[in-house]
């Protein structure tokens, strides 16, 4: 499990620094959701590593579904053209590319595998499928804060300069909506009598 944890550390770390290897800084990705979850989840993972006892749930829960959500709406919004906010073809240099399959594709995958082969079942609670949602919502909030000082949006579902608030706030409804039900589908996979090999005596985290 060790190693896994410290996989996903090293490509959330070589994720933003070749991402960073752009045009864009480091400062300059902080706004973004993706750097902001992943980060999450690499402190998570590093804490963990050094953590003898089990996480806790809520905890685990967060981070992974978080990273989870930068997956998911990367490949089904933001680079699909048919999704209607997708960013069109974006020109990166090799260590972009990387970079950003990194932190959308390979630390998703990572900290799902993770959730699903080294924690024990029936940790999570239905009710934490809400309290999820709080650093979604705290990141909208930092976004359209930023965004009437700087004029500029991380993402074109909250661009209140192209979709006003009253479009960015049935964006913001559509992803609240499916965010929660992403988390009841969580702790519903969480609750399934299925029976996850460890060794030790101590539920992992």
């Amino acid at each position: 499990m060790k190693i896994v944890r410290i996989a996903s550390l090293v490509a959330v770390i070589a994720g933003v620094v070749l991402t960073a290897a752009g045009p864009a800084t480091v400062t300059g990705l902080l706004p973004y959701f993706t750097i902001q979850s992943n980060v999450a989840y690499g402190v998570f993972a590093a804490w963990t590593v050094f953590r003898d006892r089990p996480t806790p749930p809520a905890l685990k829960g967060a981070v992974t579904l978080y990273v989870s959500i930068t997956g998911l709406v990367y490949h089904l919004v933001l680079a699909n053209p048919a999704s209607g906010f997708s960013m069109g073809p974006v020109h990166r240099n090799l260590a972009e590319a990387i970079g950003n399959q990194l932190l959308h594709t390979v630390v998703p995958l990572i900290a799902v595998a993770d959730w699903l082969v080294f924690d024990e079942r029936r940790r999570f609670r239905w009710r934490y499928a809400v309290y999820w949602l709080a650093f979604p919502l705290a990141y909208l909030a930092f976004a359209l804060l930023r965004g009437l000082v700087t004029h500029t949006y991380p993402y074109p579902f909250i661009d209140v300069g192209d979709l006003g608030y009253g479009g960015v706030a049935l964006s913001t409804l559509f992803f609240a909506v499916a965010f929660w039900l992403l988390g009841l589908a969580f702790v519903a996979i969480d609750r399934l009598p299925i029976s996850v090999p460890y060794s030790g005596s101590r539920p992992r985290g």
